[in-house]
């Protein structure tokens, strides 16, 4: 700048914008307000949500470690994914019991740190896994093919679909008048 000198006045910029944004919202919700009907409320669409993924509350608890994605695939598959970075193939367990997949892992020894090591982020703790449930209904899926790979510290398991029974053919019956 050459030797021109300006003030600014910050309080006066933030009132204006406050005023601007409290006005356009007063302005949407009058026009959401002509809107009645045609949106559903908000509350209603959350109820409905939670009603409708209520079933698989208890299928699929969360826990917090490993890092884990479980899915259905287009051919119904279900598959699981867990991040083991750091666990080695021969402590990892996985059963099927009654309908449950029993998933449980031993992480690798970590050594103590040397002495006058300091860290400057620590956000890598390795800690075993005691038995996990997740929801693998016999009826629903072919457990004798699964498939397992352990590959890049990722363990993919995908749990086929039971092929489903062609219906036998039945017996029309017609109706007399």
């Amino acid at each position: 700048m050459t030797g021109k000198s300006f003030t600014i006045d910050l309080g006066r910029i933030m009132d204006e914008a406050f005023q601007w944004a409290q006005e356009f919202s007063e302005a949407f919700q009058n026009g959401m307000h002509g809107m009645a009907g045609r949106f559903p409320n908000p509350e209603e669409m959350r109820e409905k949500f939670r009603e409708r993924f209520k079933c698989y509350e208890d299928l699929y608890p969360y826990y917090a470690y490993p890092p884990a994605n479980i899915f259905l695939t287009k051919d119904k598959s279900l598959v699981f994914e867990f991040a083991l970075a750091g666990f080695e193939e021969q402590n990892i367990d996985l059963q099927f019991r009654g309908d449950y997949l029993h998933f449980s892992a031993k992480a690798p020894e970590a050594g103590e740190p040397e002495e006058g090591m300091q860290f400057f982020k620590r956000r890598l703790k390795l800690k075993s896994i005691e038995e996990q449930l997740y929801y693998v209904p016999e009826d629903k899926f072919d457990r004798s093919r699964v498939e397992a790979r352990f590959r890049n510290g990722l363990l993919r398991l995908t749990v086929p679909a039971k092929a489903e029974a062609t219906p036998k053919e039945g017996i029309k019956v017609n109706i007399a008048s």
